[in-house]
């Protein structure tokens, strides 16, 4: 499938692929595609059809969203991969997450496991050395990230880490405010020059 050159607003989506999610947190994500959609705005995710991911990609299309998928070709069987949206296959999971930096504006990190913070923690780790200021949010229901804060601020408390660190991402709690809050924050930023290496 071909893919667009030019494009509005485009959010990417790390969250979880095990099908095992529970019911309340699948219908979550299946909002924030329905929002995205009828916002008019692009989700980029990791091209799968199971979990928080599925729903989220599912629910945005059949509101009549855009849609981009990624995902590396050995995980098309594994996660399910959803052909009904466009969907780039990419040889590993490095070239899955650049892929998908390069082609979103901001991110929002719904509940998921280790390769959910797999992804988010390289791009904070890449917005700590400057080489982009895209928004971050991550949906937080019932404390879900509240583990992961707390190690962020035992770093900072150790030292290891600076504290305007927490100012490179925000919480939220009720879906609905996902995407206000990465907008604000996308009009907000200051200009930073895109980051073209590829690690």
């Amino acid at each position: 499938m071909s893919i667009r050159t030019h494009r509005s607003f485009s959010v990417c989506v790390f969250a979880a692929s095990s099908p095992a999610a529970s019911d309340e947190l699948k219908e979550a994500a299946a909002a924030f595609g329905r929002i995205l959609a009828h916002d008019g705005v692009r989700l980029v995710y990791g091209g799968g059809g199971f979990g928080l991911m599925g729903a989220c990609a599912k629910a945005a299309h059949e509101a009549g969203g855009e849609v981009l998928g990624v995902i590396p070709g050995f995980l098309t069987e594994l996660e399910a991969a959803y052909t009904e949206v466009p969907t780039v296959i990419v040889n590993n999971m490095h070239e899955r997450k650049m892929r998908m930096f390069q082609e979103s504006d901001a991110f929002a990190v719904l509940p998921g496991a280790i390769g959910t913070l797999e992804e988010i923690i390289e791009v904070l780790s890449w917005k700590r050395l400057g080489l982009h200021d895209k928004p971050v949010a991550f949906y937080n229901p019932d404390g879900y990230w509240d583990h992961l804060f707390a190690l962020f601020a035992a770093l900072e408390e150790a030292r290891m880490m600076p504290s305007e660190f927490e100012d490179s991402w925000r919480q939220i709690e009720d879906i609905s405010d996902l995407l206000p809050a990465l907008r604000a924050d996308a009009d907000s930023a200051p200009a930073v020059v895109p980051m073209t290496q590829t690690f």
